[in-house]
Order: C-alpha cells, then sequence, then structure tokens
C-alpha cells in the first residue's frame, strides 16, 4: 500500500509580493518566521530599537562608523539617528506599502513581528493578520480581515503603517531632538519615496505615484502632508515627477552643497538640472 503525498505547504497570500519585491530590488530579502524570529548575526526586532535601549545603541553606532567611514566626519547625534531611523523605515512601510500595491493585501505587522539583519538587507516577519477587499481569493484564509472597499482598504494601509512606526518612532525620539509632526513628516516620506522607487523598479512609477496620491491626499492624521508630487518640465519639455519632502533627511549636515532632489531646499531650476542628467 502507497502513502498518500504531503500536500505542498501554502504560501502566505503575501509571499508573493516579496518575491516580486526581493526580485527587482534584490537589496532587500523578505522572509516569514513561525515560532521564533531570527537572533543573533546581526539581527534585531523592530520592539528592540522601539525599546530605545541597548538594541537602539547598537544600531545607532553601526550608523556612527558607516557615516564616518562614508564622509570621513562624525554626524550630530540627532543626525546620526536621523540616518538610522531611516534605514529602517524605509524597508519596514515597504512590508505593508508593496502587498497593498501589487495585491491589494495589507498585511498587519507589530514591532514584535519585525526583525531586521541591515548588513545583509534582510527581513523577517510574522503575519498573523491581513487585510484585503471582498472579491480577494484570500478572503477566507486564516487572519483574513475583509474591508469593504479600495478607500477602506487604504485606511488599513494607514493604519498599519501608523501601527507598526509608533512605537518605533517613540523609540528614536529622544535621540533625534524632532517633535511629533516632524518624525511623522518622516514617516509620511518613507511611505512615499520607497514605493515611488518600487514602483519605478517594477516598471509602474505612474501607477505608484497616482496610487500614493490617493493613499495620502492630505489631512490624514498621524501623517504630515501629501504625496506632495508634481511635474517640472525639462528642456526638451520633458514631463520630469518630483515632490517635496514633509521633512528633512539632514544630509545638509554632511554635505551642506548637496541636498536631496526632493528637498524643499532645492530649487525647481536645480531640479531640472539634476532630474536630465540622470535621465
Amino acid at each position: 500500500m502507497t502513502s498518500a503525498l504531503a500536500a505542498p505547504p501554502v504560501a502566505h497570500p503575501v509571499a508573493e509580493a516579496y518575491a516580486r519585491l526581493s526580485a527587482v530590488f534584490p537589496g532587500l530579502q523578505v522572509t516569514t518566521w513561525g515560532e521564533a524570529p531570527p537572533v543573533g548575526d546581526g539581527w534585531v526586532t523592530a520592539a528592540g530599537l522601539a525599546a530605545g535601549g541597548e538594541a537602539l545603541d547598537a544600531f545607532l553606532a553601526w550608523d556612527d562608523a558607516q557615516i564616518l567611514r562614508d564622509y570621513g566626519q562624525r554626524a550630530r547625534p540627532d543626525v546620526t539617528a536621523s540616518f538610522a531611523l531611516h534605514r529602517y523605515a524605509w524597508p519596514a512601510c515597504l512590508l505593508i506599502t508593496i502587498p497593498w500595491f501589487l495585491h491589494r493585501r495589507v498585511p498587519y505587522l507589530p514591532v514584535g513581528n519585525v526583525s531586521f539583519q541591515r548588513e545583509l538587507g534582510r527581513m523577517a516577519v510574522r503575519i498573523d493578520a491581513f487585510g484585503c477587499l471582498p472579491d480577494d481569493p484570500a478572503a477566507a484564509l486564516p487572519g483574513a480581515r475583509v474591508v469593504a472597499d479600495e478607500e477602506a482598504l487604504r485606511a488599513e494601509v494607514r493604519s498599519a503603517v501608523a501601527g507598526h512606526l509608533r512605537p518605533v518612532l517613540d523609540g528614536f525620539r529622544t535621540r533625534m531632538r524632532r517633535g511629533p509632526r516632524a518624525l511623522w513628516g518622516m514617516a509620511t516620506d518613507e511611505i512615499v519615496e520607497g514605493l515611488w522607487y518600487l514602483g519605478h523598479l517594477l516598471g509602474e512609477e505612474p501607477r505608484a505615484v497616482a496610487e500614493l496620491e490617493r493613499l495620502l491626499p492630505g489631512a490624514t492624521a498621524p501623517y504630515v502632508g501629501s504625496a506632495a508630487f508634481r511635474t517640472l518640465t525639462g528642456p526638451r519639455g520633458e514631463a520630469l515627477p518630483t515632490r517635496d519632502r514633509a521633512s528633512c533627511c539632514m544630509f545638509y549636515t554632511l554635505r551642506p552643497e548637496d541636498t536631496c532632489v526632493t528637498c524643499p531646499r532645492t530649487c525647481d531650476a536645480d531640479r531640472i538640472t539634476r532630474l536630465t542628467a540622470t535621465s
């Protein structure tokens, strides 16, 4: 008598989105875990960063050393903390926005369910629940939270990101010398610039811009401002998409002459010059 073949394991409803993310952006590999998060070898949990203790100290020390190596000078402690928060929050936001963008699924990720290995560009997550639309085949799966429509799902995206980032921002706050408005301005920028960039890599930049404008139209507390996209006209009449950041990345403190292209300090003429130089 032959035994029946075991059924293959069922992929998590957001696994395909994470696979596509890693395929177009190999610098970030995302895996899921079940019983316990990976530990040691450079792994840190988001909960550890939120606690603001030794785990955060070690995380900031890594940035301090990298800034010294890359720029030949030490940054102010608050600038180091700003860089470190960006290096965590940018990929962390993608954990939520990419499944929404690709498959209309919104994973809920409390800080205890996310681990980060920054040197290897790896994140590991445990997803116990996710939001989706009524016509999603995954709506019948355990952990699915079905919402009425696209606008309700956008609200779930905003809520899921805020739920994950709020304790992390609290952990960084005393190191950064920034108030709540500035911190949530950073959160706005991480959401927008991460998905904007991945939309470009996926060949769907116009759709990413449109989706982000609907996701963050303004007046969506706790986020500050809107997606803030606008279009400049290049010397040959070409359209050049840009945006105005809601927060300052503090890079000017290291290179005053080299502001970011989306920095409010950068005038439109300079933006056009820089955007056409790379087009």
